[in-house]
């Protein structure tokens, strides 16, 4: 959701939005997964792996920037990638994932950014725009002593086609790469049945212009869609996990919590109604139940509580209006594994 408070001031040249609180209408979002490995012998193996990212988008059954209702995207990406990787005496591994990723974007509600706009036939309301890349991602796990495991891995930045029917809106004419990341990590086991894991994560996207660019000043000296035009401003993120598992052997019970500080300044609010990712903490419980020899389920829950941004708006008459942005989330994931060895 996102309020704004106070009323437009109405001077020439300011961009005022109405007063309220406006909740999007899409709350429920399905993403699949699926994943397969085999044995090429003792120390190699290969996998196919397919997920999505997205439950994200915002639908605001109004008009938003004063133009056209509902206002809101819709960014949805399928993750599909071959992972070989290589077991040394049982204590490291390496691995190498090439991926292909494959995503689609809609905008709406936004063609009253026209006059700022480098192409303003692709700047809003053109249905769903495609683009497909690639990328690869590089993992170590190894083993030392029967109680201490350390991991990292690395994502490239996925290389991305444009979104070329919102050349207008996103810079470098409808530009949308997916910001590299990597991630290292601890588990310490006292015991067969305890393991304590501790996980540091940074997502780079400063990488990506359309989303680390600022509003202003470059609303002010470029148009939306060139090089330099405005983005969304988010910030690069380092997350800390922190988990706890318990294997009782029949089951395998699981719980953490994750902090980060959310990419979005408070000076970026007015474009962040359109991606409002404000999350900052989430916690997470869930468990494995083994069935037989060659299956198991997996079950998870995941709550981020609701936090919230504010800021002014930069585009009204200074100080005139702020608005704040709210968001929470709540994740079910169900698993079903078989072929168990």
């Amino acid at each position: 959701s996102y309020t704004v408070e106070g009323n437009p001031s109405g001077f020439p040249g300011t961009f005022g939005l109405a007063p309220g609180k406006v909740e999007s209408d899409s709350n429920y979002f399905y993403i699949p997964q699926f994943g397969a490995n085999w044995r090429l012998n003792d120390s190699n193996y290969i996998g196919l792996v397919a997920y999505g990212h997205g439950g994200m988008n915002t639908d605001y059954p109004t008009n938003t920037y004063g133009a056209e209702s509902p206002t809101g995207v819709n960014l949805e990406q399928l993750f599909v990638g071959v992972p070989w990787a290589f077991n040394y005496n049982n204590q490291h591994a390496f691995s190498i994932m090439p991926i292909f990723v494959y995503q689609t974007f809609e905008a709406q509600g936004v063609s009253s950014f026209q006059l700022f706009s480098a192409d303003p036939a692709n700047l809003s309301n053109n249905g769903s725009s495609t683009s497909t890349g690639y990328g690869a991602k590089l993992g170590y796990l190894g083993q030392f002593g029967e109680k201490f495991n350390f991991g990292i891995s690395y994502q490239t930045k996925m290389s991305m086609g444009e979104f070329t029917d919102y050349a207008g809106l996103f810079a470098e004419q409808g530009g949308f790469d997916i910001p590299s990341s990597w991630t290292f990590g601890f588990a310490v086991k006292p015991s067969t049945n305890w393991a304590f894991l501790l996980d540091f994560q940074r997502i780079n996207y400063s990488e990506v212009n359309s989303i680390n660019n600022p509003l202003l000043p470059n609303l002010q000296q470029s148009r939306l869609g060139d090089d330099d035009g405005a983005g969304f401003g988010w910030q690069d993120m380092d997350i800390v996990k922190l988990g706890l598992q318990y294997d009782m052997t029949s089951w395998v019970w699981r719980a953490g919590i994750s902090f980060g500080a959310q990419p979005i300044p408070a000076s970026e609010v007015i474009f962040n109604i359109l991606a409002p990712g404000v999350m900052e903490e989430h916690l997470t419980f869930g468990f494995t139940k083994p069935i037989g020899d060659t299956m198991a389920l997996d079950f998870a829950l995941m709550y981020a509580p609701e936090i919230e941004v504010s800021g002014v708006n930069p585009l009204e008459f200074p100080g005139a209006q702020s608005i704040t942005l709210a968001m929470d989330q709540w994740e079910i994931s169900l698993n079903y594994a078989w072929g168990i060895k």
